[in-house]
């Protein structure tokens, strides 16, 4: 992992290919795609990366600070090697979601917004993630898991790291 006050050059250029959609005096509509491309170097967002992002876009720290904590897929602490989100919005809640809390909680030893001791998994109670039809579902890094049992969640768990 490099610095964290800062962002790599290759980081850099691809803010800078993001930047290229919008006109001059709208650098502020990079802001989202700038966190993405920070916590994907760093794992999380930290306020001196908020400040550099906002200067490096020549705007107010603000408005970088009002999306990084407005949207959950930004972490603003770090977080384990391995990101379980578990929706917790009505149709999940109602088709089970804190069923599935409940046994990762059992599993791992964690509730949401905490990280396994060893650092590898974090769970995080997220309130939408928009696939209300495979109620109850998490996303585990970038990928969507939906009708989930106790059966497929420990078969994803098991292969976590292969």
């Amino acid at each position: 992992m490099s610095n964290p006050a800062t962002l790599s050059d290759a980081s850099l250029a691809e803010i800078d290919r993001e930047l290229t959609k919008y006109p001059q005096d709208r650098r502020q509509s990079a802001v989202m795609a700038a966190l993405r491309i920070a916590q994907e170097e760093h794992g999380w967002v930290s306020q001196e990366i908020m400040q550099l992002i906002a200067d490096y876009l020549e705007i107010a720290p603000i408005h970088v600070y009002e999306v990084a904590t407005f949207y959950s897929m930004y972490e603003r602490k770090p977080v384990g090697q391995h990101k379980i989100c578990v929706c917790t919005n009505v149709s999940c809640l109602l088709c089970g979601s804190g069923g599935v809390l409940d046994h990762l909680n059992s599993k791992l030893g964690i509730g949401p917004g905490e990280t396994t001791a060893d650092g590898r998994i974090t769970i995080k109670e997220v309130e939408c993630l928009g696939a209300c039809g495979g109620a109850p579902m998490m996303q585990v890094n970038k990928d969507y898991h939906e009708f989930l049992t106790a059966e497929k969640i420990d078969r994803i768990l098991e292969e976590l790291d292969r």
